[in-house]
């Protein structure tokens, strides 16, 4: 029989982990493949968290974070830590994912190895190299370094045909966050944390608006605005309540605060774990965000989203229906809120939307793609 081939999965933070680990547990099932799994701990608590959901225990853990940690120091730090592992470990395929700095170092490490890259969640993008920053460069840059480039819907796949990508090198998969969500929510699940349970019980009755934002081009005023936008709808609207996992960045805390921090229906928490977050989407009325992995998941549990930010690299959802692009400004965001608490039909048109992300397979489609690409179909 031939040899396995060693395929290697690098990530580095917790949105990755949550979406490669159905990639992990697709290329496991394969006997042809031997899959080993790099953390960079570009983010180690957050990461550690889903790990231990996920049951993923990594072949090889860098543990880089340091407090205060810059781009370049984490850049550099991640370039020196992968050149040892390739070259010990001689890998036929790595797989990278999204747009982390360590999604584009890993696949620039694997380039100077000449390594070939995979890269799941390909094709995303916005047009300005600034927003997201620096998620955009970093998911572009790596894709120039791909070998096989698993887009997760058309689009995707369009925006690097436009860029010169063969489209023999581009393969429409879904989103694998689909696979991992849909593996996580169960209609039965008891919140193991009594802080969150006693809310969702105070909050029977009325419609709770769940809310996270952490984006570097929001920090500030942006927020600031938003989370008025936020106070002015529960004074519109008695019956709603907010739950709010507060980012550990400190800007974002103290403005969180200063806005928020003082009205009886604010609850203001600890970010979450992977496994109760996904659980609290399903039992919320809407969802306000900047993060980009909510707008792929929270359509899939038809629940309205509003996106603060000025641009979105997943135009899809905006299309069907499901996300609406509301910016920053306080008027805008106030308004959009009003809209859907108090239109029946514009909030019940958002949740019929169909999500074009995918049908939960992705992973099962990207470990046979890995497959045949490596030889062995």
């Amino acid at each position: 029989m031939n040899k396995q081939k060693n395929v290697m999965i690098v990530f580095g933070t917790r949105p990755e982990a949550i979406k490669m680990a159905p990639v992990i547990q697709a290329l496991r099932q394969k006997d042809s493949i031997n899959c080993q799994v790099i953390v960079t701990a570009q983010h180690r608590e957050m990461l550690d968290q889903v790990l231990k959901l996920f049951k993923i225990d990594p072949d090889f853990d860098l543990n880089l974070m340091q407090p205060g940690q810059t781009l370049t120091d984490i850049t550099t730090r991640v370039l020196n830590g992968l050149k040892e592992v390739f070259q010990s470990e001689q890998p036929d395929l790595v797989l990278v994912h999204g747009d982390t700095t360590t999604t584009f170092v890993a696949a620039l490490a694997a380039f100077y190895a000449q390594i070939p890259v995979g890269h799941v969640e390909a094709g995303l993008r916005t047009g300005n190299k600034y927003s997201p920053f620096p998620e955009e460069m970093n998911r572009k840059l790596a894709g120039v370094l791909t070998d096989y480039h698993f887009a997760p819907t058309n689009t995707a796949k369009l925006n690097l045909e436009r860029e010169g990508i063969s489209s023999e090198k581009i393969f429409i998969t879904g989103n694998t966050v689909i696979d991992a969500l849909l593996a996580t929510v169960n209609p039965e699940y008891s919140f193991f944390d009594s802080q969150i349970q006693e809310i969702i019980n105070k909050g029977q009755g009325s419609r709770m608006i769940l809310v996270t934002t952490h984006r570097r081009e929001n920090l500030g005023e942006p927020m600031r605005q938003i989370y008025q936008a936020l106070r002015d709808t529960l004074e519109e609207f008695p019956d709603t309540y907010i739950i709010f996992p507060v980012h550990k960045n400190p800007i974002v805390r103290t403005v969180v605060s200063e806005v928020l921090g003082s009205h009886p229906r604010v609850n203001l928490i600890e970010p979450m774990d992977y496994e109760p977050f996904a659980n609290l989407m399903a039992r919320a009325h809407l969802i306000l965000t900047d993060s980009g992995g909510i707008q792929e998941e929270a359509p899939s549990l038809g629940k309205p989203v509003l996106v603060v930010r000025d641009t979105t690299e997943r135009p899809e959802a905006v299309d069907a229906g499901t996300v609406a692009l509301v910016g920053t400004e306080y008027e805008n965001v106030f308004l959009e809120l009003k809209n859907l608490l108090g239109d029946r039909s514009a909030y019940e048109k958002m949740t019929m939307a169909s999500n074009p992300y995918g049908d939960g397979t992705a992973a099962i489609r990207i470990a046979q793609i890995v497959e045949e690409k490596l030889g062995w179909t």
